[in-house]
């Protein structure tokens, strides 16, 4: 028999399936979230650059205090305040609600530099060219500003796959709460939480390395 501290390496292949199975939840929550973070960034961003200062203020107030919280705070009130409002929803979908809303508000500060580095001269050129705000926006501003936040948002979504577990608290089984789970079942944690760690490091390089890839394909085709 093993001993309890000693690395098993036939018990760490039987649950590595397990854990790969349960890396797709993790991974699934990473994207939506990641999308729902950049689509709820944009207006966020667009409203603190409005000329309506009621618009300013309220979004403001909005980004400074969901990022003045922690998220296992958000995910609690998303999971618990909603079905008293008649508002039921699969843990799945509140858990990537909260991650959105908390990440959409520093990709929305991201949004914000990038939209600050054009130059008004561009934006001048655009209306003596006829384009419309809407236009002008969408073909000189947006395509201008997006290039040198790609780092800022790729550091965005490393993090954001990192703060998946945090799911666990609303009964989401993701890849450390299916550790936990082997762990209390077999009394093994060191081959499951390792593994875990290996799996989560992985996917980090990975990422990373897309988004470098990412991030030299946007400066050629800006060049």
């Amino acid at each position: 028999m093993t001993p309890t501290g000693a690395w098993d390496w036939a018990f760490a292949a039987s649950i590595l399936p397990q854990l790969l199975y349960a890396t797709v939840y993790s991974v699934l929550a990473t994207v939506l979230s990641f999308v729902g973070a950049l689509v709820i960034g944009l207006p966020l961003a667009l409203a603190r650059g409005t000329g309506s200062r009621p618009l300013r203020v309220a979004s403001g107030a909005m980004v400074e205090l969901v990022r003045s919280t922690p998220i296992l705070t958000q995910v609690y009130f998303l999971y618990f305040v909603l079905p008293t409002l008649g508002i039921v929803l699969p843990a799945l979908v509140v858990g990537v609600l909260a991650l959105s809303l908390h990440y959409g508000t520093y990709v929305s500060e991201a949004y914000r530099a990038g939209f600050a580095s054009v130059g008004q001269g561009q934006r001048n050129a655009a209306a003596a060219l006829g384009l419309t705000r809407g236009e002008a926006f969408c073909s000189v501003v947006l395509p201008q500003a997006i290039p040198p936040i790609v780092p800022a948002l790729g550091n965005y979504l490393i993090a954001l796959f990192k703060e998946t577990p945090l799911l666990s608290a609303i009964a989401i089984v993701e890849l450390l709460q299916t550790a936990k789970l082997i762990g209390s079942e077999t009394f093994r944690y060191n081959e499951p939480i390792t593994l875990v760690g290996l799996i989560l490091l992985a996917l980090s390089l990975m990422s990373a390395m897309l988004l470098r890839r990412v991030e030299r394909w946007m400066n050629r085709w800006r060049h």
